[in-house]
């Protein structure tokens, strides 16, 4: 089933989006005009229910997106140093809305993340085992990725939410700094290990198809396959920018220069990929959709 499915029932949606200064929400709403889609930014704040309750009475939405968050600036070391605002935010805020969102019988589309697991003795850096939906997480080094777990064990008691987690979100947009190709080709030096990403330009267009089918439960939110950071450093050179260079650095050398250790996994998205069978791997995603389209523009 293509992503045009179910394309008649475009007049009936109405999406309520949270997190319109976001990236992922900014993008959502593109995305929902480019196709049609009736939708709304929440004026209120996830830890005040009150407002979500006012949101969605006046909104009238057909599906919840749940897009807002703490991720920390300039990255996840903040939340060390900001844990109650972090609490507020990722667990009060989200459990808020998932509370409200089922009793108004509304299905909650939360993007999550997937920095909840980190290789272990089962799961092994390059040997394609990757980690399950229903695994438990094993990741608790930064509070930022310990309160999206807790939040995680908590939202599969809700029926009514479909948990997407995505991991170091790439889009062809290579000047926003959230990028993690924009991020790890500005830094000094980058560890070298493969990782599951998640390529926004093609799987964000199926969160919303995944809303228009009413799925939900978790679902490991990435392109299969993993790609190790020096893989995409020499595509960026390849396409993008011939002269860059890089250094690397190891795990323990990166631990002197960062506040909280990074989660680095292979997540399993055989469920997803059986889901949306035109999903495309890794790295064949990231040349269709982030590093061809920009080779273009430096062509041109």
């Amino acid at each position: 089933m293509g992503l045009e499915a179910n394309g008649g029932d475009k007049k009936q949606l109405k999406f309520l989006i949270y997190g319109r200064t976001g990236w992922i929400g900014g993008l959502l709403g593109k995305l929902c005009a480019e196709q049609g889609i009736q939708y709304e930014y929440g004026k209120g704040r996830l830890e005040n229910r009150t407002s979500l309750e006012s949101d969605i009475a006046s909104v009238k939405p057909t599906h919840v997106f749940n897009a807002a968050g703490v991720t920390g600036r300039p990255n996840v070391d903040w939340c060390e140093s900001h844990k109650l605002e972090t609490i507020r935010t990722n667990v009060v805020g989200t459990l808020n809305l998932a509370d409200v969102c089922l009793q108004n019988g509304l299905i909650l589309i939360n993007y999550a993340t997937g920095c909840i697991f980190e290789y272990d003795s089962s799961h092994t850096i390059g040997s394609g085992i990757g980690f399950k939906e229903p695994d438990t997480p094993n990741f608790i080094g930064s509070f930022y990725s310990k309160t999206k777990a807790m939040v995680e064990d908590l939202l599969r008691n809700y029926e009514n939410v479909c948990t997407l987690r995505v991991r170091m979100p790439i889009s062809s947009d290579l000047s926003n700094p959230r990028n993690f190709i924009t991020k790890i080709a500005r830094y000094d030096k980058v560890v070298n290990i493969p990782n599951s990403m998640t390529i926004l330009d093609e799987l964000l267009p199926i969160s919303i198809e995944m809303a228009k089918r009413n799925l939900t439960g978790i679902w490991n939110f990435t392109n299969p396959g993993v790609v190790s950071h020096n893989e995409i450093l020499e595509m960026y050179r390849e396409y993008v920018d011939p002269s860059f260079i890089w250094k690397n650095f190891t795990l323990e050398e990166q631990a002197k220069v960062i506040v909280a250790p990074r989660s680095n996994n292979e997540l399993d998205a055989s469920k997803l990929k059986e889901e949306f069978p035109q999903l495309l791997s890794i790295k064949d995603s990231l040349v269709k959709y982030v590093f061809e389209p920009n080779q273009k523009k430096v062509e041109a």
